[in-house]
């Protein structure tokens, strides 16, 4: 590693080597090496004159690129495809001259981005499956556990501490199944030609639009894809990077807001994400446990959600059959967009399987708060019981607000109940049966169960076999 040279922190602190090499030039020049094998292949298949001999050349030399040779290259013809159309000619001397043969440049880089794509989105599936399955191993466990629920921030009717993971997985959830829709629509470019009419390839067969349509389904084949877009400019549209880039951009808003939560959770100190044993919260200060995965989630996906606009305008500014403003901009966008994700899935499946739950302070907590929760109980059983809803609304409503004044004025702790016994209209009701008769989360923990079994096992035995090996972070 050169110190005197930025580095991408995407790769050197944050983002898994298998997502860094899916996007690595030499998985990029060497699947235009495969395309162009494909290319070859397919027209001798369909009668061009291309040897046996030549093939395997091709095929011989799919990994073996010479840098320094390409970069000479480039840099005298500042064409970067031609460039490694003659880096691989030179070890290629007797299939030279079918190298590229009737293709334009897009037929590589275009191609060779889908597949690139594909490939990523594959592993970025895998790493969404596992986080879920965490969290849905998370939920069943806290299945029972009470906590206060909140609204506007503010506290709210009880939930269960598992109900609320369902919230952050079933979130993920919908990403998956966007993205799992974003791969099966995935297409092939195919074989379109410089402004995607194909004229140079019905030139190479003589006018046969049959061989011309049969070149272009071979070659998606080969290649690994079902079909092509039905239509191209010189490019594939880019709506398809829109696309993609707005399922990753989700995926990013649901993981910051899962990571919201648990730092909002960790300042009440009832959830903690994983703190290993040396590890420092602060320079400064000795104690402190800083929730920095959360934190990190928090970042990274606030840095890909920014990115979502660059694909929009790029499609929205494409001339007729295309412009080569897009290509600077995807080269940034798309790449690192896939490499942040992935960095912030990592984080989540590590913060997923190691959380750490403090129950007494959640039941404190939730104690604190429950005579304000109940009242609506209270009230239900009030009137259950002979009285008149609107007043007993009222009086419950009055006390609550004084009781409220002794917590905040006062450092008091919460004293409504006493002051709904204190009161001859409420006299007839048992208030400490109503507090302890349960019934205030509701059906959260069934709807735990329900989760599980209708969302989250499915995907898991969807994934199971490709479920990624936990990742050690790197910082």
């Amino acid at each position: 590693m050169d110190f005197n040279q930025y580095q991408n922190p995407l790769i050197t602190r944050y983002a898994s080597s298998e997502m860094s090499h899916i996007f690595s030039s030499q998985k990029k020049f060497s699947t235009w090496r495969r395309l162009w094998l494909a290319l070859a292949e397919s027209e001798a298949e369909l009668g061009l004159d291309i040897s046996s001999q030549q093939l395997d050349e091709l095929r011989t030399h799919l990994d073996d690129i010479d840098w320094d040779a390409a970069a000479d290259y480039e840099k005298k013809l500042r064409h970067d495809v031609m460039a490694h159309v003659h880096a691989y000619g030179d070890v290629c001397p007797t299939a030279r001259p079918v190298i590229h043969l009737g293709a334009t440049s897009c037929f590589v880089t275009d191609n060779g981005d889908l597949m690139i794509f594909r490939d990523a989105v594959r592993l970025v599936l895998n790493r969404l499956a596992d986080v879920i399955g965490k969290l849905g191993q998370f939920a069943k466990a806290n299945r029972d556990l009470a906590c206060l629920g909140f609204t506007h921030m503010q506290p709210a009717q009880p939930t269960t501490l598992g109900k609320r993971c369902t919230l952050w997985a079933y979130d993920l959830a919908m990403d998956l199944h966007d993205l799992e829709m974003r791969l099966t629509g995935l297409k092939a470019r195919g074989v379109k030609g410089t402004t995607g009419t194909q004229a140079s390839f019905l030139k190479l067969f003589h006018g046969d639009h049959e061989k011309v349509e049969n070149l272009n389904q071979l070659v998606a084949t080969k290649i690994g894809f079902e079909s092509t877009y039905e239509v191209t400019g010189q490019t594939y549209s880019r709506k398809i990077d829109v696309q993609i880039m707005d399922v990753l951009s989700g995926i990013a808003q649901s993981a910051h807001k899962i990571a919201t939560d648990l730092r909002l959770l960790s300042h009440r100190k009832e959830v903690e994400e994983p703190f290993e044993a040396k590890q420092i919260g602060s320079s400064a200060m000795p104690y402190k446990r800083n929730p920095m995965r959360s934190e990190r989630v928090c970042a990274l996906a606030r840095f890909v959600i920014s990115l979502q606009s660059s694909p929009a305008n790029t499609l929205a500014t494409q001339w007729m059959e295309r412009t080569l403003d897009d290509s600077a901009n995807r080269r940034l966008v798309l790449p690192q967009a896939f490499l942040a994700v992935d960095a912030i899935l990592i984080l989540l499946g590590n913060i997923a399987g190691g959380l750490v739950v403090f129950d007494k302070v959640i039941a404190k907590n939730l104690a604190e708060e429950l005579p304000f929760m109940a009242t609506e109980n209270i009230l239900m059983a009030a009137v259950d019981a002979g009285g008149d809803r609107q007043t007993l609304h009222e009086k419950i409503r009055l006390h609550s607000v004084a009781a409220g004044k002794t917590v905040k004025q006062d450092g008091l702790p919460n004293d409504l109940i006493e002051r709904l016994k204190t009161d001859p209209d409420l006299a007839n009701i048992d208030l400490d049966q109503v507090l302890t008769s349960g019934g205030f989360v509701g059906r959260a923990p069934e709807q735990v169960d329900q989760f599980c079994q209708s969302i989250v096992d499915p995907i898991l035995g969807k994934y199971r076999e490709q479920l990624p090996p936990d990742s050690e972070l790197k910082v």
